[in-house]
């Protein structure tokens, strides 16, 4: 994902250190239960869909904007799905920034889903039995949403 100006503003001070961020994340589902993913450009790798909040902006708003920004697809928030600090990322530049992601689960409405600017290589729809290869943690958020988990909080009981 591109770095968001007032990151980069921290960075001019506060170097190469570990930031702790806010991030977003969704488990978008379709109609027919299918699970919408992008394979980011920085990492190659597919994904859920996930982003920084604009300072000021509702999580919620965040989410909505982040996954028509990266598919095209529009949606809806309906529910946070998992509040969970996740392990700090060094980045090949030698930033290190540590998320304190909200991930929601999302309904998709309306759009096609497609590469939608250059966060993504290629985004598309996958039946929650029939995942590519991705992080652990995304794969645990996608099965606790296709379950109807409740919302599950790090630290606090099983996940």
């Amino acid at each position: 994902m591109p770095t968001p100006d007032f990151i980069r503003d921290l960075r001019a001070t506060a170097g190469r250190q570990l930031l702790w961020i806010p991030g977003v994340s969704a488990v978008v589902l379709d109609d027919e239960g299918r699970v919408l993913l992008g394979r980011r450009s920085d990492n190659g790798q597919w994904a859920i869909i996930g982003g920084i909040p604009d300072p000021g902006e509702q999580p919620a708003a965040a989410i909505v904007r982040e996954v028509y920004e990266e598919t095209a697809v529009r949606c809806v928030a309906e529910r946070v799905l998992v509040v969970e600090a996740l392990d700090p990322v060094t980045y090949p530049n030698g930033d290190v920034c540590q998320f304190m992601d909200t991930c929601f689960l999302c309904r998709a409405v309306d759009g096609e889903a497609c590469v939608n600017d250059d966060e993504s290589l290629e985004v598309g729809w996958f039946e929650p039995d029939a995942l590519p290869p991705m992080q652990e943690f995304a794969v645990r958020r996608i099965k606790h949403a296709t379950e109807n988990g409740a919302t599950w909080f790090a630290g606090i009981g099983e996940g």
